[in-house]
């Protein structure tokens, strides 16, 4: 694949890296930082140290990741490392996501705002049912586009034949889990081939670089247009007596999740369903013409409306569908199991909704990404069930809306996150 036109400033994206135990990630993010000049001297001399005290010949990257002690003592990546980076023409979050299948609610919890997933192999193993598994995830939870990164191509002396060979077999396993959007990039994160620099070793190879991909990649919310959702958060009654002009002001501030808003467009409050036009959008205490996704902004309605925190603002042509039942795909994160007979907490947006299990469809073997059947979920466990809800939810599906498809379930004992579901 010949690499498409270099896009410049496309805004942040966050990508998440995942495969195997020891493919790599760590190191492969730890040289992105390194070959971008993102590492502080400080940094850098202190991982030297550490490499030098463990023998190596050679400055340990992964160091860069594991942050916990307990990380670096197994040399395995166990919670979820964020790191930032920029290129001078874009900024960058990157999630490294654990490889072992006990931390998988760590890896969906990654996943769940990257936009692009690099998922390593390592070219002497090849396909490995952690690849398949995490592939399946990243797919699973709408990450757009995958980057099937063939790692440690110097350890099979930049065999083309051999990168020819996973690239192969993965096609074999996309096909038959649905998996399209895909690309193949062999790489040497220890060596840094093929990471930022081309590297003079895999000359066969004619597509981009990583940070070549990773530029192109168009970030959340800008490949397809988004219906406006405005949660509401707080309403602003300042109630000053002393200044006519904040004396009947009344502000609905939120975080515009998708789409975008301007003065004078109609509107609908949900739930009471009322209509009325905005007069005024403000940030900081300065009027703009519009408001654009990921935006915190107060607007201001032309008529008073009884609003509170929970409800939500959209356009009067694009309101979303009341619901009082959901199916989602959840992904459960308790140590206790799902429990029928409970009475769980549902928070979607700023809403909240009391709920109770209504069935389990099936429950996903992440290993065989087989779908068998469940009358219970246990931690990591991944599931297709729904709720009954004691209140209506204004729900998009995940795959239109990430913001308005997605939600959490909350122990009201506890008041701990049990679980994430992904509206279908």
């Amino acid at each position: 694949m010949s690499a498409p036109e270099l896009i410049q400033d496309h805004g942040l994206l966050r990508f998440l890296t995942c495969g195997s135990v020891d493919d790599g990630k760590s190191t492969l993010i730890g040289r992105l930082l390194f070959d971008t000049k993102t590492i502080l001297a400080d940094t850098l001399s202190a991982i030297t140290r550490t490499s030098e005290k463990r023998g190596l010949g050679a400055v340990d990257l992964s160091l860069l990741t594991d942050g916990l002690q307990a990380e670096r003592e197994q040399g395995i990546t166990i919670d979820v490392a964020y790191r930032y980076f920029s290129t001078g023409t874009r900024k960058y979050i990157i999630a490294d996501a654990p490889g072992h299948e006990q931390y998988t609610r760590n890896m969906v919890t990654a996943a769940s705002t990257a936009n692009l997933a690099i998922i390593l192999i390592d070219a002497r193993k090849g396909v490995l049912t952690q690849t398949r598994r995490h592939s399946k995830l990243a797919s699973l939870v709408g990450i757009p586009h995958l980057v099937v990164a063939i790692n440690k191509m110097d350890l099979v002396d930049y065999s083309q034949a051999t990168y020819e060979k996973i690239k192969a077999e993965y096609l074999e396993f996309a096909a038959k889990v649905g998996i399209e959007d895909v690309r193949f990039i062999p790489l040497s994160a220890l060596n840094g081939d093929m990471i930022v620099d081309r590297g003079d070793r895999l000359g066969w190879y004619d597509g981009p670089t990583l940070i070549d991909i990773l530029e192109m990649t168009p970030g959340a919310h800008a490949e397809h247009p988004e219906a406006f959702r405005f949660p509401v958060q707080y309403v602003c009654r300042p109630q000053d007596s002393a200044n006519p002009d904040l004396h009947d002001y009344r502000g609905f501030m939120g975080r515009v999740e998708s789409g975008t808003i301007r003065v004078g467009d109609a509107v609908t409050v949900l739930p009471s369903g009322l209509k009325s036009t905005v007069t005024a959008i403000q940030l900081g205490g300065v009027d703009l013409p519009e408001a654009i996704t990921e935006q915190s902004v107060t607007l201001l309605l032309a008529d008073e409306i009884d609003t509170s925190r929970g409800d939500m603002i959209v356009k009067t042509a694009e309101v979303p569908a009341a619901v009082k039942e959901i199916r989602a795909t959840v992904c459960w994160l308790a140590e206790a199991p799902l429990d029928r007979a409970r009475t769980y907490l549902i928070r979607h947006t700023t809403r909240d909704s009391k709920a109770k299990l209504a069935g389990i469809d099936h429950r996903l073997d992440v290993n065989t990404l087989e779908k068998v059947p469940a009358e219970k979920l246990a931690m990591n466990d991944i599931a297709e069930v729904s709720f009954k809800l004691a209140q209506p939810l204004f729900v998009d599906p995940y795959a239109e809306n990430r913001a308005t498809g997605a939600f959490i379930i909350i122990d009201e004992s506890s008041n701990n996150t049990v679980g994430a579901g992904m509206i279908l």
